[in-house]
């Protein structure tokens, strides 16, 4: 018997929800939202959220509380909420402020470690890839999860790195668009601290087969790629991204200011300001990986916080 579930992650950029009936043996989206409310916004400098950041995800998560009002039944009458938030909440100094306010809406919001990020989104991601040895890869906008294991099986080794779209744009990318030499500062440091991880893969004998993508950046050059108009996410899932595809896209990226960037079709234009720092993450993954491709996932954390609860009963 499935039971009825919400899960809400809030992001440094992006604030999403899913809804799904799940059981140990099966697992049916009944919806997916998605909105980009840059909770992050100035925390790398300030150590603080914003009190306009925390409004647009106040705003954004009632939403999503109507949608979950209006999928109650009377087979579900009641439908279990899990809010969890990531990097820009785990930094700020005034998080409390964001749980507070959602604490009096009924949500109970959890900031959960790094490390419990990568591992539901190992979980999550990992669904489709039962028994093969994988690494994924989920950039967000203040922190970069990178976790290898088998598929359907506890991780073996994983890293949450302070490494994101938004804090390396803010960090380092200040022109528009940025120039050579800032690309190179940003990725020259962001492969300082990568490298290390891969050096403990080696380290362990772990090794990877197959490179699996989430969140926005990585899906975002399949959008592009297929010139989307209206994002369809069952053409991203499972979807093959070569290394050239991806220069390719991230060259469209950086070479044009934001306003041209804005309207390339398949981006999304909330994520205009801090693609370019997503491209170049995701670039510098692949290459330390020594990868030709990556699969696009679908599926990431939220599945993974569903399933989690499925687990725990």
């Amino acid at each position: 018997m499935t039971q009825r579930y919400a899960a809400f992650d809030i992001g440094t950029v992006t604030c999403r929800a899913l809804v799904a009936d799940a059981s140990a043996t099966e697992f049916e989206t009944l919806y997916k939202g998605y909105g980009i409310t840059n909770l992050g916004e100035g925390v790398d400098a300030t150590g603080r959220l914003k009190p306009e950041a925390i409004d647009r995800v106040l705003a954004q998560i009632d939403e999503y509380l109507t949608v979950v009002e209006g999928l109650k039944d009377a087979e579900h009458p009641e439908i279990q909420v899990v809010a969890m938030a990531t990097s820009a909440a785990r930094d700020a100094e005034n998080s409390q402020d964001l749980v507070g306010q959602l604490e009096a809406r009924g949500v109970s919001l959890k900031v959960i470690p790094g490390s419990r990020e990568a591992a539901l989104t190992f979980l999550g991601a990992s669904q489709a890839y039962q028994g093969e040895s994988i690494l994924v890869v989920d950039i967000g906008g203040g922190s970069t999860e990178l976790v290898a294991g088998v598929g359907g099986r506890e991780p073996q080794h994983s890293f949450s790195f302070n490494i994101g779209c938004r804090r390396v744009t803010e960090k380092f990318l200040s022109l528009d668009p940025p120039d050579a030499a800032q690309m190179a500062q940003a990725k020259e440091w962001m492969s300082a601290q990568f490298s290390t991880f891969f050096d403990e893969l080696r380290q362990q004998g772990i090794s990877v087969d197959k490179i699996v993508a989430v969140a926005g950046t990585a899906t975002t050059v399949v959008s592009v790629r297929e010139k989307m108009e209206v994002y369809d996410s069952s053409r991203v899932q499972g979807a093959r991204v070569s290394a050239e595809d991806l220069q390719q896209v991230k060259s469209m990226f950086e070479s044009v200011g934001l306003e041209e960037r804005k309207a390339i079709v398949g981006l999304d234009p909330g994520r205009a300001p801090v693609i370019v720092a997503g491209m170049l993450i995701l670039q510098t993954v692949l290459e330390l990986a020594g990868k030709d491709c990556y699969y696009a996932s679908e599926s990431d954390i939220l599945q993974g916080i569903i399933l989690s609860e499925v687990a725990q009963g």
